[in-house]
C-alpha cells in the first residue's frame, strides 16, 4: 500500500511548484498547462495527479476537459510548519542589526 501523500511531497518537486504558481491565479485545463512546460502532457498529467493526492489542486471536468485549480487552504500546513523556524531566523537578524547598529554608533562616537 502506497503511503498518504502529504504537501511536502508537492512542493518538493519545481514543475509541481510552477504548475502551483500557474493554477493560483486562475483555473487551467492540463493542456493549457503542459503548454508552458517543455515536457509531454502525459508528464504533466502524472504531476497533476500528484498534486491531486497531495490535496493541493481540485480537479473538474467540464466536458472533455479537465480543470485544476489551487486549494490553496493544504498549503498551510507547509507555512505552519516553516512558521517557526521563518520566526527563528528572524530573530536572529533582528539581533544581528542590532549588534551592527551598535557597533556602528560606537565607531562613531570615536
Amino acid at each position: 500500500m502506497e503511503p498518504r501523500r502529504d504537501v511536502f511531497q508537492a512542493i518538493a518537486d519545481p514543475t509541481r511548484r510552477e504548475i502551483i504558481r500557474l493554477v493560483a491565479s486562475k483555473s487551467q485545463n492540463v493542456n493549457a498547462l503542459a503548454h508552458q512546460f517543455n515536457m509531454s502532457r502525459q508528464a504533466i498529467s502524472l504531476h497533476v495527479k500528484i498534486l491531486q493526492e497531495c490535496g493541493v489542486i481540485a480537479i473538474t471536468q467540464e466536458g472533455r476537459e479537465r480543470y485544476c485549480s489551487l486549494q490553496a487552504e493544504k498549503l498551510s500546513e507547509a507555512w505552519q510548519w516553516l512558521e517557526p523556524f521563518r520566526q527563528l531566523w528572524q530573530n536572529r537578524f533582528t539581533q544581528l542589526d542590532n549588534l551592527l547598529t551598535h557597533l556602528n554608533s560606537h565607531d562613531h562616537e570615536k
